[in-house]
């Protein structure tokens, strides 16, 4: 038997008590922890934390109000209205009075971590926007077998975390090491000394900014089959398929044009980072109007184009109207930027070389999300196991 089952045939072979979140978790109120200056910089300290996805949303230089956490001494943040929550074991300040902090109210009684993993075994969805954990969350029932029952379950199910945790890092740092020799690869690859000649690119390809169909026209819209392409989806690179699709009566009533396959597309405009980010079509699809559709002639391989212009992103944004993020760029300035056009033997030969890298990255790309999928079910699978016990009985 295994030293968890041997815990457990000595100390709760006939079941184990049932009790409420509410009655083994305290809460505090943030009130006091709450940042005053969402002016963030990562060169500060301390973090400003959420309980969502996001977690952290940036450091701050305040110094009062920060509540302290410790490994020895952590707390759980949870979203009170969302129900999302996270495990914090150092110094911070929170966003906002949506959350409760979660203690446990006697240690010797009811592990916090042991609370944490059970916490995530419950399958709880809010179905409006008010404060959860008062009235309903810390009224859900888990089961609390003896200390060290629990500090065994919690010495299991963190082993499967860090794991987690290590490969995750471990394929990120692969991933990071590859797209550096990448990048510096395609670098030297578009190094060319004097004879290759640079060309315009209005001198070798045609360009088209495309149009929204009225977003107010459900007709324009629904079922649609023509795939149409916003500039929020420039940053997937290779276009396989788009995330909105317009009707024929839409398209028709519209500007957009319908461009090939191989199509380069540079977004003229977009929120942050987007405005100069270049994709490739592999499908036959229609724009919207910040996105300008570059389809070169036969002496360019479109592929080139679209690995050289990935290199003249700070270039691209500087060309257009202004540093900030309110610039923008122009089919003018597209058709004017100067790009080396060596034979095209010679762009074919580089293509091939930079396909090979792209597959490596996107294959550890790939990879990660699914290796930490696979890492995550089998966590959850033991924590389950391990989690469900029988009620203890008069």
């Amino acid at each position: 038997m295994s030293k968890l089952e041997d815990l457990i045939q000595e100390l709760c072979p006939n079941g184990v008590e049932f009790v409420t979140l509410g009655s083994v978790l305290q809460y505090e109120q943030p009130t006091k922890y709450i940042v005053k200056d969402t002016n963030y910089s990562d060169e500060y300290e301390t973090p400003v934390l959420t309980a969502g996805q996001t977690f952290i949303l940036g450091y701050t230089n305040e110094t009062d109000g920060i509540y302290s956490a410790t490994k020895e001494n952590p707390v759980i943040i949870f979203d009170d209205f969302t129900t999302a929550f996270k495990w914090v074991d150092f110094n911070f300040k929170v966003k906002s009075s949506a959350m409760k902090l979660l203690t446990s109210k006697d240690n010797n009684i009811a592990n916090i971590r042991y609370l944490y993993h059970v916490m995530s075994t419950i399958q709880y969805i809010p179905v409006d926007h008010s404060r959860q954990w008062i009235g309903t969350y810390s009224q859900f029932s888990i089961p609390l077998p003896p200390m060290p029952v629990q500090e065994e379950i919690v010495r299991i199910l963190d082993s499967f975390t860090e794991l987690t945790a290590e490969l995750t890092a471990e394929l990120t740092a692969e991933l990071t090491a590859r797209k550096k020799q990448y990048e510096y690869y395609r670098d030297e690859l578009f190094k060319f000394n004097e004879d290759v000649p640079y060309h315009r690119i209005g001198d070798f390809a045609q360009c088209y900014a495309g149009a929204t169909p009225n977003t107010s026209k459900q007709d324009y819209w629904n079922n649609g089959t023509i795939p149409w392409m916003s500039s929020g989806e420039v940053n997937k690179g290779k276009i396989y398929d788009t995330d909105k699709k317009i009707t024929q009566l839409g398209y028709d009533k519209c500007s957009t044009k319908l461009v090939p396959s191989n199509t380069v597309v540079i977004a003229l405009a977009g929120q942050g980072k987007t405005r100069g980010m270049v994709a490739i079509t592999r499908i036959s699809l229609c724009t919207n109007q910040s996105l300008c559709s570059i389809i070169p002639n036969k002496l360019v391989n479109s592929d080139y184009l679209y690995y050289f212009l990935k290199t003249q992103y700070q270039q691209l944004r500087q060309v257009s109207s202004g540093d900030g993020t309110r610039g923008g760029l122009n089919l003018k300035m597209i058709n004017d930027y100067k790009i080396p056009l060596p034979p095209l033997e010679e762009q074919k030969r580089i293509v091939d070389i930079l396909d090979r890298f792209d597959k490596l990255c996107n294959d550890i790309s790939e990879g990660l999300p699914a290796e930490i999928e696979a890492r995550q079910k089998q966590y959850e699978y033991y924590r389950d196991k391990l989690l469900t016990f029988k009620e203890k009985t008069a």
